[in-house]
């Protein structure tokens, strides 16, 4: 970590040892007492949100600028990975919320016209509004243009029908980035992007969904739902490109989530194999888990040199896309995180699978992260695309 961190500018080095301080104190304090749990905290979205972290999810003009870990004007990837990898390490449930706020807002942030920006992005940003991005369909996942979602043009409205599936956020979100085909017969050329808030005729937030590691996650309905056309994102059939827009700045912090949860399970792993004894002697003596141990380290130091190289191309402006850089960054880190936590639980033996135990937790968290925004597969074909279009 010394050396990406010699790589960035003094505020971010400190901006990650004050999230660091944050977690050790009330946030971690709140985390702890909140523990695993399929609801959306709201005394946590407040508290993230008065330290001034939400700020870093949406674009400076628009934030709090308030509390001690407010953002600068411009929206920095490299910052938003060392917050988010930070807060995997120690807060889980504060980094969902962080992630989300800033991933539901996001096609308004990048695509969103002044108005819109104006009035919701505030209060995304101090927490009156939980923010959620519903792209995902019970037959379209990373399969964009198989969209079933519609919505038609009705006078100065679009009325919405489909149903969504695995919306982080849902059904507790108060504000959805909605994407649905106004163009059927169009493919993802015939997708649009519309704002959505909770209490809209038509809507329903959807049933709660009981996942491997539990997580605020739902499935909307849109059932007759008028949004006025002023809550168009973009331009019309142009919402394949504002979700990407959006996909493509997040898609590399997947990765620092991946190298955060990989990073707690490395320093579990090396502490009990410390403490633990075997036959006379701390296990962390015998070659079998020291081999273990040095496998880890080196796959967690190459992941997190993969998603700082994608976030650091993008704030220079050295790449303005990274399509490529953002792939790899998912894929290695993602998949990397799931072998080191697995070797984690390897050393930790029985104790691994005991519920109490940061490894068990980790183990089912981790999982999730190689399947959302594009799953391991979805990058390699993209990565192979990428290559065979404009080969390094």
């Amino acid at each position: 970590m010394d050396f990406i961190l010699s790589l960035l500018e003094p505020e971010q080095r400190q901006l990650r040892e004050d999230v660091e301080a944050f977690c050790r104190g009330d946030l971690g304090a709140l985390e702890r007492e909140i523990g695993e749990t399929d609801r959306v905290s709201r005394p946590l979205v407040a508290r993230i949100a008065a330290a001034g972290l939400l700020d870093w999810g949406v674009p400076g003009s628009y934030g709090t600028a308030k509390g001690r870990l407010k953002a600068p004007a411009a929206m920095s990837l490299a910052s938003f990975c060392l917050v988010r990898e930070t807060l995997a390490r120690s807060c889980p449930n504060a980094e969902l919320i962080f992630t989300m706020q800033a991933l539901g807002a996001g096609p308004i942030s990048f695509s969103g016209t002044e108005e819109q920006r104006r009035r919701y992005l505030p209060r995304v940003a101090s927490g009156e509004l939980v923010a959620a991005f519903a792209l995902t369909e019970p037959e379209a996942g990373s399969d964009v243009a198989a969209l079933a979602t519609t919505a038609r043009r009705d006078g100065d409205s679009y009325v919405l029908d489909g149903r969504k599936t695995f919306i982080s956020m849902a059904p507790d979100a108060d504000l959805y980035t909605v994407f649905a085909k106004t163009d059927p017969s169009a493919g993802n050329k015939g997708i649009s992007a519309f704002i959505v808030e909770k209490g809209t005729a038509g809507f329903n937030p959807g049933r709660r969904m009981d996942l491997l590691a539990p997580h605020p996650i739902g499935e909307p309905v849109f059932e007759g739902c008028r949004v006025p056309a002023a809550n168009r994102i973009g331009d019309e059939n142009a919402g394949f490109k504002v979700a990407m827009t959006s996909l493509d700045f997040f898609r590399t912090t997947v990765g620092a989530c991946a190298v955060g949860f990989a990073q707690r399970a490395l320093d579990e792993a090396v502490a009990y194999a410390k403490r633990r004894r075997m036959f006379g002697k701390p296990i962390a003596e015998f070659q079998a888990t020291q081999l273990k141990l040095a496998a880890m380290a080196t796959e967690l130091a190459a992941a997190r040199l993969l998603v700082y190289r994608a976030a650091l191309l993008r704030d220079r402006g050295l790449k303005p896309r990274l399509t490529l850089e953002s792939s790899q960054a998912k894929l290695f880190a993602t998949e990397a995180a799931q072998r080191i936590i697995d070797q984690a639980v390897q050393i930790h033996g029985g104790a691994g699978v005991t519920k109490g135990f940061e490894v068990e937790r980790l183990y089912r968290e981790v999982r999730a992260l190689r399947i959302y925004e594009g799953t391991s597969e979805i990058q390699h074909l993209i990565i192979a695309g990428q290559l065979l279009r404009d080969p390094v």
